[in-house]
């Protein structure tokens, strides 16, 4: 674990937990829940499905990452959601970290692997949350409709184990493999991850901003069903 308990409590200007709609968001979404592990899967479960994957809306700068922004926007793709869940941890007293991984994935589309020219995905984003003395990892980027769409394993989280991708879909074929673990962080490490975008991914963010992802999901997966 690389960021410290303090510094995953405080908010920061992309981590915005002091912002009101998010401290609004965490509450509601946490109400009636008995301890922080109760509290911190119920997050979980509403930044999952309530903030649609977008991996088109790429947006390398403070104001893409900002945990309200992605909740105003109701999408995102995996690090501004985990940076949306890690805020609205923070929001109500439960330390959150963002840790980062290098995946091989895949679940894209046919215009994300022609921008791309590789199925890696360099710092794929999931949440640390520190829940009665362990952290513990989050990963809340697919929401279940695109699970379904996809037939993978939507992630389950109990607050006691990791919840990171399986390897093999439904049909059994080859769904997400780890490669590298980045480590985790009280905060984006928006230079490094910026510089690695535009090495491995030149060009990619401003010709997928153009189109919409769900309309390509869905022509996809009606076309192999």
């Amino acid at each position: 674990m690389t960021a410290d308990r303090n510094a995953c409590l405080a908010p920061t200007t992309m981590v915005d937990s002091e912002h009101p709609a998010i401290r609004d968001y965490a509450l509601a979404r946490s109400a009636g829940c008995a301890d922080d592990r109760a509290r911190a899967v119920a997050l979980y479960y509403a930044v999952r499905d309530d903030i649609r994957y977008d991996p088109y809306g790429l947006d390398l700068t403070e104001n893409g990452f900002r945990a309200s922004n992605t909740l105003a926007a109701g999408r995102g793709w995996c690090v501004p959601k985990a940076v949306l869940l890690a805020a609205v941890c923070r929001a109500i007293g439960i330390p959150a970290a963002l840790g980062y991984a290098d995946v091989r994935n895949h679940l894209s589309t046919e215009r994300m692997r022609q921008f791309m020219q590789t199925d890696v995905f360099y710092w794929h984003g999931y949440t640390a949350i520190l829940l009665d003395g362990v952290w513990v990892k989050a990963t809340p980027a697919f929401n279940i409709e695109l699970c379904e769409k996809f037939r993978i394993r939507a992630l389950e989280f109990d607050g006691r184990e990791d919840s990171i991708y399986h390897p093999l879909d439904l049909d059994g074929r080859q769904h997400m493999e780890y490669l590298a673990y980045r480590g985790e962080f009280a905060d984006v490490p928006l230079a490094e991850m910026a510089a690695d975008f535009r090495k491995y991914y030149p060009g990619v963010s401003d010709n997928l901003a153009r189109a919409d992802f769900d309309r390509d999901v869905n022509a996809e997966t009606q076309a192999s069903a």
